[in-house]
Order: C-alpha cells, then structure tokens, then sequence
C-alpha cells in the first residue's frame, strides 16, 4: 500500500515543503500530424500556471 502523501515530503526547512506542495506534474497528450502516433509531454508546473501550460 502507497504511503499517504503528506508523509512524501520530509525536509528540516518548512518553508521550502510548503512551496513545494503549489507545483505540479502536468502530462500533455500531443498527436503527430505526420504519424497520427499520440505522445505524452510531461512538466512540473506551477499551479497558477496550470490553464496557461495547457493552452498554449
């Protein structure tokens, strides 16, 4: 069984885990014109800038 992810980040400065918790891993599913083969973009996004990622 998975561990809780509250536990997942252990670090002795607060402050740094707390800012670590407003990122997260953002998976695009990308076709190719030429092929038709679906690939996947995967990047560590603020939260904020989630829907700009996505738009673009």
């Amino acid at each position: 069984m998975a561990k809780a992810a509250k536990t997942a980040i252990k670090t002795k400065d607060q402050k740094a885990a707390a800012d670590a918790k407003n990122w997260t891993k953002v998976i695009r599913t990308l076709r190719s014109p030429k092929t038709g083969a679906y690939t996947f973009k995967e990047a560590i996004v603020h939260k904020d800038k989630i829907k700009e990622y996505l738009g673009s």
